[in-house]
């Protein structure tokens, strides 16, 4: 699961009914950006306001697009109800996901030994693997360290989504993983933390900056794989302000907002997620033109080569 997986936004049209063909437009440029793989259905994509229905269509829409290209799908299809994820996460399977994203159970907060069981269990289930998602600041609950290690010894667990925002984090698990002899992949799940993670260890990010930018995300992840250090943290540098406000209200709100502006998709968010404030959208607008995104012309994200000169 190593590379740059992007976690792709629903976007919806003014009836606020799921605009397929822009999907199918995002869903293309992230296949001719070099993408590892693409992720419906997640937190980004505003899974809480989707329907059972609208799930299975945005999952199988996606498989239908990309079949043929090597670009691979892994499905959210994690809820706080364990029963509930075995189900749909069954059906997810059933389709031909190369794998599913399983957040930790939000509001209800179990205890370290419920959220070791709850992600053994659907792993017993499905025949697929599933990445751990851990976002505490959307959960309420962090894995921890330990937690992680013992999932690490199941065989369909192989990779960690860590959105904890804490760098050192990332060395904690990797450290405590090892100790017991065994090992596990970290995707970095936030754009901030991705160019940091992946010099302490991390193979990887799930992106929601992708979306808008997947070449420059593509390019940090080579440059590392080819030894280039200064051209990542280059990359990097360039686009943190990006990364940065495209959390300046809760995600997927500016992101949508962002890639409105270049022609992708309406703004258009559900209840009760509400549109982009005035004043946040003009920042988010200068923070744009700063990384040299300019309103109303796709794919201006720089190649490799280019950033490299």
């Amino acid at each position: 699961m190593r590379g740059v997986w992007t976690a792709l936004i629903t976007p919806f049209n003014e009836k606020n009914e799921i605009d397929f063909p822009a999907f199918g437009r995002i869903i293309q440029n992230q296949v001719s950006a070099g993408i590892t793989g693409v992720i419906p259905c997640g937190t980004t994509g505003e899974s809480p306001t989707l329907s059972t229905g609208e799930k299975k269509r945005l999952i199988q829409f996606t498989l239908d697009e990309l079949k043929g290209t090597g670009v691979k799908v892994v499905a959210g299809t994690g809820t706080n109800d364990t029963e509930k994820t075995i189900e749909f996460s069954t059906w997810a399977a059933q389709q031909g996901v190369d794998g599913l994203l399983i957040v930790a159970p939000y509001y209800n907060k179990p205890s370290q030994k419920g959220l070791e069981l709850h992600f053994q269990m659907i792993a017993d289930a499905i025949p697929c693997e599933i990445i751990l998602y851990n976002v505490p600041g959307r959960t309420g609950v962090c894995l921890s360290a330990e937690t992680v290690a013992h999932l690490a010894g199941h065989p369909k667990i192989r990779t960690l989504k860590e959105a904890s925002g804490q760098v050192f984090f990332t060395s904690e698990i990797l450290e405590t993983v090892s100790r017991k002899g065994r090992s596990i992949d970290i995707l970095s799940g936030d754009d901030a933390t991705y160019f940091p993670l992946l010099c302490v260890g991390a193979v990887g990010v799930i992106s929601v900056a992708s979306n808008l930018c997947p070449r420059a995300m593509v390019s940090i992840q080579r440059s590392i794989e080819q030894g280039q250090l200064e051209t990542a943290k280059k990359i990097h540098q360039l686009y943190y302000p990006l990364f940065r406000d495209l959390f300046v209200e809760s995600n997927p709100v500016p992101i949508k907002f962002a890639l409105s502006t270049m022609g992708w998709c309406t703004p258009s968010v559900r209840l009760p997620l509400t549109p982009l404030s005035n004043e946040n959208a003009l920042k988010l607008k200068a923070t744009l033109h700063q990384c040299g995104i300019n309103p109303g012309k796709p794919n201006q994200d720089l190649t490799l080569d280019e950033l490299s000169n």
